[in-house]
């Protein structure tokens, strides 16, 4: 596999930020080639994880860009359910970071997807076996255009596919994100910023219009800028992902307390 680094970018798999227990190397790779661990996971790492309520991360969740192809992030993992094929990560990554800002530990029950939030619980079935596990998502991979999620080395091992490297799986989200009403306000979105105003106002009504969201304008260091929000973290993921898709370019998050 081949993997870079990608830093609210993303990681794992072609491109793996990749995370772990245990203090980080100094170095980016110690190895050039992934490898399995010295030792099997033990019966503490691979005991059943119980999925909690998280809220969705600050990083890694951003539309990107991986080898010339785009990837729009999920909002929300509501009824994803996917079969395919199914790879893991092991030893080359072990202590790097992932592209949620931890450290990946390769006897961690985690896993890398391309298009879920981050962190999103789901479990892993392996349709060869019908054996299961459930795993946190914390990291963006794999970019191989036939797989679809890439295991930790002891979820692999879980699943009976350490040794094979690849298996045929079944990935289902499980519930688990907080009720959106209830999630704060983390960020207001830049849509534009110009020395006249007119444009900005008439830009900030087509967007209410067509949106039916708030639109506000604020004059800064001799500039008039365009804004919509406040939005919670998933909200955020969602507009920024549907802006871009409409054709605002140059659009990026605002922290909600700077503009209080």
């Amino acid at each position: 596999m081949l993997w870079r680094n990608l830093l609210l970018i993303m990681g794992c798999s072609t491109v793996a930020l990749v995370g772990c227990s245990q203090t980080p190397s100094t170095e980016r790779y110690r190895i050039a080639n992934d490898e399995a661990p010295l030792r099997t996971p033990t019966s503490a790492e691979i005991f059943p994880l119980t999925p909690r309520e998280e809220p969705i991360g600050r990083r890694g969740n951003l539309p990107y860009q991986v080898n010339g192809q785009d990837y729009q992030v999920l909002s929300d993992a509501s009824g994803y359910n996917e079969e395919g094929i199914a790879s893991w990560y092991g030893q080359k990554f072990h202590g790097h970071l992932t592209s949620m800002g931890e450290y990946y530990d390769m006897y961690s029950l985690s896993a890398a997807h391309k298009t879920l939030p981050l962190p999103t619980w789901v479990r892993v079935t392996n349709l060869e076996n019908n054996k299961s596990v459930v795993v946190r998502i914390n990291d963006r991979g794999p970019f191989h255009a036939d797989r679809i999620i890439d295991l930790s080395f002891s979820a692999a091992y879980a699943l009976d596919m350490h040794r094979r490297g690849t298996a045929r799986v079944r990935v289902e989200a499980l519930h688990t994100a907080p009720d959106e009403a209830t999630e704060p306000k983390a960020h207001f979105i830049q849509i534009a910023a110009a020395r006249e105003a007119a444009n900005l106002h008439a830009m900030a009504q087509q967007i209410e219009e067509n949106y039916q969201i708030n639109a506000t304008t604020r004059e800064q260091n001799g500039l008039t800028r365009l804004f919509i929000g406040p939005f919670s973290e998933r909200q955020t993921i969602h507009w920024i992902n549907r802006l871009r898709q409409d054709g605002y370019q140059g659009i990026f998050r605002v922290p909600y307390d700077s503009l209080l």
